[in-house]
């Protein structure tokens, strides 16, 4: 019998303990807001009353806090404005030196802060109520400043912070981003705020890439390979090969597309009169296509799965309206 010797128990490093730690903080942070959320008719109402307070506002979201708060108010603007919410951030020190007349009296305000007592945000609170703009609160505190007087009352769970001196703000900024996140997103269906919605707030980067309609990126026109319905293979072979996709594209009198020839069709009826056959049967019928407002990064999985490098883009009534290489899609930094 071999003997076997049982690993040592690991050990983790002070760094590794902490993240653990931190991470546990953080953990139970975010189950009790999900109880509370679960049992909380008031917190639930609060939150639907949020909901459609701003999508039921014809101006901005207008956002405002100091220190983590501040920082995390600034994501969650930037979050509201790229999924259909126009949204901005105010620091609230600025607004006291003339920042103010940023907000309009269309706009909304969401307030940060834990303790709902920041002096800093006096200002704002008072503006806010001399020209009636509806406030959002969301702090951990119903009874301080800004719970009393807030329009809507979007109150946390009183959580332990990682820090253990309890002081870095850190599952608090945690459960306020969480919640601007749940928020923004919540509008965001509200609103049916669409892939293509998206797109027109993301135009750089591989992220704008994966967003365009495939038919901004697909050869078009002239560079189409495509013959009517009638001809033999001789002519077909001859747009084939000038056109360079390795396909050509049989279109009926309505100009849809009813079939493709391909190399593989080549190979599958060599034979010695197939220059003098006709397209039609040697044709592949009702090829795969993509739609011309098809996302590019859909178009991508498609033709992935379908195993496919070349397809045509058509309209609703299959006419095409460009080709596609998937190298076309590769080198526009869709992948």
């Amino acid at each position: 019998m071999l003997n076997r010797t049982l690993p040592a128990e690991r050990a983790d490093s002070p760094g590794v303990a902490s993240l653990l730690r931190t991470l546990h903080k953080a953990s139970e942070a975010v189950e009790a807001l999900t109880d509370l959320v679960r049992g909380d008719e008031a917190l639930r109402a609060a939150f639907d009353a949020a909901v459609e307070l701003v999508a039921g506002r014809k101006g901005r979201l207008i956002i405002s806090g100091v220190g983590k708060s501040g920082h995390i108010g600034r994501k969650i603007a930037a979050t509201m404005a790229s999924t259909g919410t126009p949204a901005f951030f105010v620091h609230p020190t600025e607004a006291s030196h003339g920042d103010l007349g940023m907000i309009a009296a269309d706009d909304t305000l969401l307030l940060l802060s834990w303790s709902g007592e920041t002096a800093e945000l006096a200002n704002v609170l008072a503006y806010a109520k001399r020209f009636d703009i509806p406030l959002i609160a969301l702090t951990s505190r119903e009874d301080s400043a800004l719970g009393r007087n807030a329009n809507v009352m979007l109150c946390l769970p009183q959580v332990a912070e990682a820090c253990p001196h309890g002081l870095a703000p850190t599952t608090s900024t945690l459960l306020q981003l969480l919640v601007g996140d749940a928020l923004a997103i919540a509008l965001l269906e509200h609103r049916g705020f669409t892939p293509q919605d998206f797109g027109v707030f993301h135009p750089g980067g591989k992220l704008g890439s994966q967003l365009r309609p495939v038919g901004e990126i697909a050869h078009i026109g002239e560079e189409m390979p495509l013959i009517p319905l009638g001809l033999r293979m001789s002519e077909a072979l001859l747009v084939m090969s000038s056109k360079g996709f390795g396909v050509v594209g049989i279109v009926d009198a309505a100009g849809a597309l009813v079939g493709v020839i391909t190399d593989g069709d080549l190979r599958r009826h060599m034979a010695p009169d197939l220059l003098q056959q006709p397209v039609e049967t040697v044709m592949s019928k009702r090829p795969r296509v993509v739609d011309e407002a098809m996302l590019a990064a859909r178009a991508l999985l498609l033709m992935q799965s379908e195993k496919i490098t070349v397809a045509f883009v058509v309209d609703t009534q299959r006419r095409p309206q460009g080709i596609i290489h998937i190298h076309d899609l590769l080198r526009a930094g869709v992948a």
